[in-house]
């Protein structure tokens, strides 16, 4: 365990008493792995491919179709048919995560009219536009958590930096920037 002062170690016992916060932080910690990894559970490329008994790994290099015997010179399709037998034809496999579909992805073998209910394919159904609504909301959560560490952390900063002028300065600075702070905390309430 890390070096913490007796006060942070007795804070610390005291957050992993509670369970609700203290699982709750172990859920969230699993989400965010699990959104930072997300091409590779929700993604329309395949994570490995063979062909020529070469190893290829679509999620992380793009390839063109011409790579794969193709004829066009841009990024393969790898969920058409023809890219697909054209990487049989050599003895080649393609392993797809989970989740065959991206963010952005239409599934364009609906059975039903978009949206469509839960399927065996789409595991939370799609949306109006045939996406795949689990991929979405994968991507939609990193984004989220992102943006969300992202603001907190520069928060931080730009409190911690005010603070300690305030505290240098002391006085007018001090007057100033707390007047600044209401103002600020009050905006949100003047709409409401």
């Amino acid at each position: 365990m890390l070096n913490l002062s007796p006060v942070a170690r007795r804070r610390f016992e005291r957050f992993k008493k509670n369970r609700r916060g203290w699982w709750s932080l172990w859920l969230f910690i699993g989400l965010f792995i699990l959104t930072l990894g997300g091409e590779l559970i929700a993604n329309d490329k395949p994570l490995v491919l063979s062909f020529k008994n070469e190893l290829y790994f679509p999620v992380f290099k793009r390839y063109t179709e011409q790579q794969f015997g193709g004829q066009l010179p841009f990024q393969a399709d790898y969920r058409s048919d023809y890219v697909q037998k054209l990487i049989k034809q050599e003895g080649g496999w393609m392993l797809f995560p989970p989740i065959p579909f991206s963010d952005d992805t239409p599934n364009y073998e609906l059975t039903r009219p978009a949206p469509s209910p839960p399927s065996a394919v789409n595991w939370l159904g799609t949306d109006d536009q045939s996406r795949d609504v689990l991929a979405r909301v994968i991507f939609g959560a990193r984004v989220s958590i992102l943006f969300a560490l992202a603001l907190t952390a520069i928060s931080a900063v730009i409190g911690i930096a005010a603070g300690a002028l305030q505290g240098y300065y002391g006085g007018w600075v001090d007057l100033l920037g707390q007047r600044i702070l209401e103002v600020w905390s009050g905006l949100p309430v003047l709409y409401l």
